[in-house]
Order: C-alpha cells, then sequence, then structure tokens
C-alpha cells in the first residue's frame, strides 16, 4: 500500500528583492566600512540567488523609513524576539492560507472539508493556540481534524511531515492529510559581522508550502508515491548547523564545514536508502534536493557524480527565492512535479534535505501518472522535444 503526493502550492509574500539591493541593507546594517562591504556583496554574488522574499519591506529601504527595524543608526534598539513573533503571528497564516488554496485548486474533485489530519510545520515563529488551530478556523476544517505540529526541526522537517502523512493514510486509506510548512526566516535577521551570522543573512527567505497527501492518487494529474524514507545524523556536525533561541531572534550557527560533511555523509544515506529497494542510482534520473546553499548543492553532485543539470530544479528555486528553511525542498518538489507527463509514470525521484544535528534525510518518491493523459502540464513547453530536453531522460527510467 502507499500513500501519494496530490499536490503542492506555494506561496510567497509581496517583497520581492533582489540579492544586491538586501546586501546594501545588509552593509549599512552592520555599518561596515568599504572594504567589508565590497567582500560582503562579494558573498551575496556567488550565492547562486538572484531574488529572496519578506514579510518585511525593510530589505528594500537602505536609507531608512523602516517599518519593522527602528529608524536610527545600528537599528537601535534592536527588535528582540517578542516583536519578532508577534510579526510571526501576523503574517504567517495569511501566507499559509494562500499555500493551501494555491494546492487544493490542483484537485477539484477533494474537498477541503474532508480533510482527516492536518500537520503543520515552522521553525521561524511559534505560539499557542497556535497556527494549526487558526488554519482550522480560517480553512473551515472540522473542529475534530486530528492536528500534529513538528516545530523547531529546520529545513529537513517537511520530510517528517511527509513521514507522518504517508503513515496516516498507510493506517487509514481515508485518510486526507494536508501538511503545512509556513517559515519567515527574514525576521531573525541578526545584527552581527560573525561568519556563521553573514552567511545566514545571505541565503535565507520567506515562503510556505502547503502538501495533501492521500492513499489514491491524483485523478487528473501526476503524482508521487512515497515510497521509502531514510534518516541519518552525522554527529560531528552536532555544533556546525544549529538553531538557537536568543534575546534578539532565532540565531543560526551555519559553519563552513557544512558542504563537506554532506558531501562525506550522502553517499551512505543513499544507498541505506535504497538497500532493500529494487532500484539504484543509476536508474535515477529525477533528483529534488534541498538547496540550502550553492556550495551544498555542488557538494552532492561531487558525491553522487551528479550534474548541474540534474540538480536544475534546486538551482532554480535558490535562485529565484533562496533558503526557506522546511518549505524549500517541497518548492523544488512542485517544480519537478509541473513538468511530469504520463510518460514519466513509475521514474523514480531522488530527494534530499539537511538541517541541525547534522541530520541527513533522504526520500524516494515514485511518479505515478498511469492516469494522466500524456499532455504538457507547463505552459512554458512548446513541443515533446522542448520536454525531453527539460526532463533530461527521466522517462528512461519509466
Amino acid at each position: 500500500m502507499s500513500s501519494y503526493l496530490c499536490a503542492i502550492g506555494t506561496a510567497n509574500p509581496p517583497h520581492r528583492i533582489p540579492q544586491p539591493q538586501i546586501a546594501d541593507f545588509m552593509a549599512a546594517a552592520l555599518e561596515l566600512d568599504e572594504r567589508d562591504t565590497r567582500k560582503l556583496r562579494a558573498l551575496y554574488r556567488v550565492s547562486g540567488i538572484g531574488h529572496r522574499y519578506s514579510v518585511l519591506p525593510d530589505y528594500a529601504r537602505v536609507n531608512g523609513d523602516f517599518e519593522f527595524f527602528p529608524n536610527t543608526p545600528g537599528l537601535e534598539p534592536f527588535p528582540a524576539v517578542g516583536r519578532r513573533m508577534a510579526e510571526y503571528r501576523r503574517f504567517a497564516l495569511p501566507l499559509a492560507v494562500e499555500a493551501v488554496q494555491a494546492c487544493m485548486e490542483q484537485l477539484p474533485e477533494v474537498e477541503l472539508h474532508s480533510v482527516t489530519h492536518l500537520i503543520t510545520v515552522s521553525c521561524t515563529g511559534m505560539y499557542a493556540p497556535g497556527l494549526d488551530i487558526e488554519l482550522v478556523g480560517a480553512l473551515g476544517l472540522p473542529g475534530h481534524v486530528q492536528r500534529t505540529c513538528v516545530n523547531f526541526m529546520g529545513c529537513y522537517a517537511a520530510v517528517n511531515g511527509l513521514k507522518l502523512a504517508d503513515a496516516f493514510c498507510r493506517a487509514n486509506p481515508q485518510a486526507r492529510v494536508l501538511v503545512v510548512c509556513v517559515e519567515l526566516c527574514t525576521l531573525h535577521f541578526q545584527k552581527s559581522r560573525e561568519d556563521d551570522h553573514l552567511v545566514s543573512n545571505a541565503l535565507f527567505g520567506d515562503g510556505a508550502a502547503a502538501v495533501l497527501v492521500k492513499a489514491t492518487s491524483a485523478a487528473h494529474q501526476p503524482s508521487l508515491a512515497l515510497t521509502a524514507f531514510h534518516c541519518d545524523l552525522e554527529p560531528d556536525g552536532h555544533a556546525d548547523m544549529a538553531w538557537h533561541i536568543n534575546d534578539f531572534g532565532f540565531e543560526m550557527t551555519l559553519s563552513s564545514y557544512v558542504p563537506r560533511m554532506i558531501q562525506d555523509g550522502i553517499g551512505q544515506l543513499t544507498q541505506r536508502l535504497l538497500a532493500d529497494l529494487p532500484v539504484e542510482l543509476a536508474d535515477i534520473r529525477a533528483f529534488a534536493i534541498h538547496p540550502g546553499g550553492r556550495k551544498i548543492l555542488e557538494s552532492i553532485e561531487q558525491a553522487l557524480g551528479l550534474s548541474a543539470h540534474d540538480n536544475r530544479y534546486a538551482y532554480g528555486v535558490l535562485r529565484e527565492y533562496g533558503n526557506m528553511s522546511s518549505a524549500t525542498v517541497l518548492f523544488v518538489l512542485a517544480q519537478l512535479m509541473r513538468e511530469l507527463t504520463a510518460a514519466d509514470n513509475g521514474a523514480p525521484v531522488l530527494s534530499f534535505a539537511f538541517g541541525p544535528g547534522l541530520t541527513l534525510e533522504a526520500m524516494l518518491l515514485t511518479v505515478a501518472a498511469e492516469n494522466v493523459k500524456n499532455e504538457v502540464n507547463v505552459g512554458s513547453m512548446e513541443n515533446e522535444a522542448n520536454v525531453e530536453s527539460k526532463l533530461g531522460v527521466l522517462s528512461e527510467a519509466s
């Protein structure tokens, strides 16, 4: 018995800010001299990010007139945790609702009131009664819907949400599970010149993603069967990727050693995932990898012998959105799903996500498109040759 990821909806706040503009804000906020400003701008240029989204317009306002940060030299008094959590509560619900609506619009055969389980995922804000209860009211879900919160697990948390959804569907074939990831990372800008903070300030953006998982595939579009999961820990990275609540927001530790640790561990993780399955790495032509950063993607390519083209969905999401923590891998899967056709039925998809611990999560998914007409699902594709060039040889594995 399988469970199926039937649709993914995504949403971002209205403020889409070019990466160089954010670099200018950061240089001014940190009161950097000319030399350090040049170094900071170089860091932003090589990040692989073109734009990021934020619930705060301030990152586009170098010369002040801020709405969240104080309009003072050095942004003092710097906003404390309480102020940041008030903004999280203000913005998280509408962004989550928008993502759910985008998801459910793809599944006209499924009514929202038929949802049996709601899983909310976030590491950038918490309150109670929380986002899960507010979503029940905002979406008109029944009060008896079973709610589960996955909090503070970082960038890999969406995989844990999908594991729960898979277990619910396997236990009850009538289950319809809504998984909602909401991350407002830009609320946690740290005014620090430490390397970890400079890097995290350069990577993270805001976004939400919603997924519907059920025991049968979608009626009119490709789905992804949740075939297998595997988790592993790299204990040596315990202090190299971490997430702590401090007086002025949530502080990310992201050391320069993380890409190497992931590179060293990703091969073994993949072997263990596929060990009991009739699939080998050479059979896989579609990948949905969490773009924790450009160096992380390049390290995985080197370890597994992948090309940048294999990683195109991850690079595309990194370029357009940055790292949105738990929501990011769902954005990558959404990009992949938009290009699937009936010809891809049965093709395996390998997905990875990473987070504090250092935790390495892997998923194997299988394209389920047997009931879908052999049509292109994305308007930008003009013909079958173009489809083949964009999907690579994904259909060879079907």
